[in-house]
């Protein structure tokens, strides 16, 4: 089961995955396996992801399709394929630099089997930016405060399969709602530890400028932060499960595109 293993979920993504699928081949880690999760596109992304991947070395593409609308059964579908001691999520709007899956590798390997997550922060661009710097140092300082807590995105969560799965993966079942990268943290946390790194860094694009209508307000996010661990099983699946349920903020809210 050694190796490593890369799921890109999208869903009429052709005006991005040109550019993210660009960034993972030029990947200086080899190999891996590209597992592509069609989640029922009708705008060519599938025939544009196999015309980019044909031919490339120490990448295995693996297509699958998922009918079900919703991020989360498209990922769960994607885990279903991980045959590889290490899995990373990519969105498929994202930037990734070349050495990101040799940083996660190597930050896997220097690290204790307790650490089951690595995460990357997320900039608005390159990290020499001054911007970019200051909120990938705010991203580790309140990650070193908040040890369990999610700090980073679906875009660059990367974990132990193993443990991932031990968790329970990704499940609508579970949890059918949009924040589904950080309600899978709370469970990953009672497993193990996540580790960010600085020279770990990913560039999700701008597009979806308003988060509104997928995100929690600024007074359920400061609730997050100060519930005690031993309470936060309550806060998603009682407390935000419920204004979420109320809301309409299921996982299909992600494949309204308001920004087209």
């Amino acid at each position: 089961m050694a190796g490593w293993s890369v799921v890109v979920p999208y869903f009429n993504e052709r005006g991005y995955l040109l550019a993210t699928l660009a960034s993972l081949i030029a990947q200086d880690f080899r190999p891996f396996k590209l597992i592509l999760v069609d989640n029922a596109s009708t705008d060519g992304s599938a025939d544009l992801c196999r015309t980019l991947l044909k031919g490339c070395v120490g990448i295995t593409p693996v297509y699958v399709d998922e009918p079900r609308p919703g991020k989360i059964n498209a990922l769960e579908c994607g885990l279903a394929q991980v045959d590889t001691e290490f899995v990373s999520f990519c969105d498929a709007d994202t930037f990734y630099p070349p050495h990101y899956l040799k940083r996660c590798a190597a930050v896997f390997a220097d690290s204790s089997p307790d650490v089951v997550a690595v995460m990357a922060s997320n900039l608005s661009g390159p990290p020499d930016r001054g911007s970019a710097r200051r909120r990938q140092i705010k991203t580790m300082l309140v990650a070193r405060l908040l040890g369990r807590q999610a700090h980073t995105g679906g875009f660059g969560q990367n974990f132990r399969t193993a443990a991932l799965r031990q968790a329970g993966g990704f499940s609508t079942a579970l949890w059918p709602f949009v924040l589904e990268d950080h309600e899978v943290m709370q469970r990953i946390f009672k497993i193990g530890r996540a580790r960010y790194d600085f020279d770990l860094w990913c560039v999700p694009s701008n597009r979806r400028s308003d988060r509104t209508a997928v995100n929690w307000t600024l007074s359920e996010q400061l609730l997050y932060h100060l519930v005690p661990f031993g309470f936060k099983d309550w806060f998603f699946y009682s407390f935000l499960a419920g204004k979420f349920a109320q809301r309409k903020m299921d996982q299909t809210k992600l494949r309204e595109k308001t920004w087209a």
